[in-house]
């Protein structure tokens, strides 16, 4: 299958499992905001496409438990990482690529620790994907089905700690760049919930 063949078999792959819909658009935001991220810099397009595509195959319904104790436990990144080779040999992905599309996929949050480029391209964007205004939505649309977020207030608490612990965990000057302008926007509008719930519950 010729390079542009495996992209789109990727792609629509992940557009027939991503469950909720919503948690499609993730995906095509990431690979955007990462190439954006290189600044002209050389990296592999193959990884990082295949990479950005398939890291979150294990939050989607159908692939993670649905018991809640066992979803409290549930490794997503360990799941895309054990799915990912086998799906990305059905589709002629290039076999010496694979490992290199693993450890970006296993370094990607925040904890992670990327050794190549491809790798750190897709942790840092991962991170700006949980700050600013997407964040919001992003965050926001897990009330009530997801175990973590129960309330509004469970999700103003995480984008409270993203926007307090992540911009430092940002590795790339265009990163940062970038997060200025997303870290002031969820400020403000964590300053505005405040604000309006007024010491009341969310």
């Amino acid at each position: 299958m010729k390079p542009a063949g495996y992209r789109q078999a990727i792609a629509d792959f992940i557009r027939s499992q991503a469950n909720p819909p919503d948690k499609l658009s993730h995906q095509v935001r990431l690979y955007a905001l990462a190439k954006r991220l290189a600044d002209g810099q050389p990296y592999d397009d193959e990884v990082l496409y295949a990479a950005a595509w398939l890291h979150d195959l294990g939050v989607f319904t159908g692939h993670r438990p649905e018991n809640p104790a066992e979803l409290a436990a549930w490794d997503n990144v360990a799941y895309a990482c054990r799915q990912a080779p086998q799906i990305l040999r059905q589709f002629g992905f290039p076999e010496a690529k694979i490992p290199a599309v693993l450890h970006a996929i296993q370094s990607h949050l925040p904890s992670g620790k990327p050794n190549c480029f491809e790798a750190t391209l897709l942790r840092d964007a991962d991170l700006l994907e949980q700050l600013g205004a997407i964040a919001v939505l992003r965050t926001v649309s897990k009330v009530g089905r997801d175990t973590r977020f129960l309330r509004h207030a469970d999700a103003v608490r995480v984008l409270r700690q993203n926007v307090e612990r992540l911009p430092e965990q940002l590795r790339l000057a265009s990163a940062r760049h970038l997060a200025a302008p997303r870290v002031q926007i969820l400020n403000a509008f964590l300053a505005a919930v405040e604000t309006e719930a007024d010491g009341n519950d969310l």
